[in-house]
Order: structure tokens, then C-alpha cells, then sequence
């Protein structure tokens, strides 16, 4: 699978309560999370992100709380894939959980790059600056719970294994 996006960049330690804010926790409305997230880093976001853009960070990514709310908000929100230097664990599997493509590598990646993202092959090429950074790609079965949406889509069918 590649994936082609914009990217939107944020720094280190982007906790959970700054991409769904715990005031909004009393809903599981997917697209009413959406349309708050981020709001207290970064109260542009919902306005300029587009479907397929990719989310990149620093260290530490997702920190914080072990709530679903953050990987579903920025799904839900049209990001295509979350690039980081490192993802708090709980996140990490999270965003497995619900479909969200995460890739942990360390790329030379600007806010506004256009950059393209070989699941199969574990690189990510940074169109705009012409580099390509390789990742470790997924194993297969993470690769089927990613494509069939998430977890529960892909016990369904049965592409968990």
C-alpha cells in the first residue's frame, strides 16, 4: 500500500489530552471528536486539515492517557497516516486497534512536505525535499487489521491471521 499526503507537523510529547481534550471524553460520536481535534495545540487544524494528509511529530507521540478518543478523533478527521519519531505504547497499539497507519522513523520532515509512504516496501519519501527514510515495515497480520479498519472489521473478516 503507498499513501501520499501533506503533512501537518507538531514537536515532542503530543499527549492525548491536546489531540481530544477530556471535555469532549463524554461522547463516542466519531466525527463530533473530529471536530475537536486538537483544538487546544493547534485551533487551525480542523479548518485546513484534508482527507489523506499525514500527521507528523517528534518523540513521545500520544503520551499521556490510554483513551481510545485520540487515534479515533484523528482518523475520524481525514488524517491517512501519523508519522513520529516514537509513540507511546498505548497509543501505538491504539491506533493499530482502530485502523490509523502510525510509522515510527526519524525523517527530515517540514510542516506543508509532501511525502509518500510505502507500507510494503518501509519507506517514506519526503517528495518535497527528495530524501526517502526507511522504516520497519508491519508484520503482515498488522497490515491486514490496518486495511480492514481496525481490529474488530478485521476479525469479522478474518484477516486477522
Amino acid at each position: 500500500m503507498i499513501m501520499t499526503g501533506n503533512v501537518i507537523k507538531y514537536g515532542d510529547n503530543v499527549d492525548t489530552d491536546v489531540i481530544i481534550p477530556a471535555r469532549y471524553l463524554n461522547t463516542a460520536n466519531a466525527r463530533e471528536l473530529a471536530s475537536h481535534c486538537m483544538e487546544d495545540l493547534d485551533a487551525t487544524f480542523v479548518g485546513r486539515v484534508k482527507k489523506g494528509d499525514i500527521m507528523a511529530a517528534g518523540s513521545n507521540f500520544g503520551c499521556g492517557s490510554s483513551r481510545e478518543h485520540a487515534p479515533l478523533a484523528i482518523k475520524e478527521s481525514g488524517v491517512g497516516a501519523v508519522v513520529a519519531k516514537s509513540f507511546a505504547r498505548i497509543f501505538y497499539r491504539n491506533a493499530i486497534n482502530i485502523g490509523l497507519p502510525i510509522i515510527e522513523c526519524d525523517a527530515d520532515i517540514s510542516e506543508g512536505d509532501t511525502v509518500e509512504i510505502d507500507f510494503d516496501k518501509g519507506e517514506l519519501k519526503n517528495v518535497t525535499k527528495n530524501t526517502v527514510t526507511p522504516f520497519a515495515p508491519f508484520p503482515t497480520f498488522l497490515q491486514n487489521i490496518i486495511s480492514a479498519g481496525g481490529l474488530l472489521n478485521s476479525i469479522d473478516k478474518g484477516a486477522c491471521s
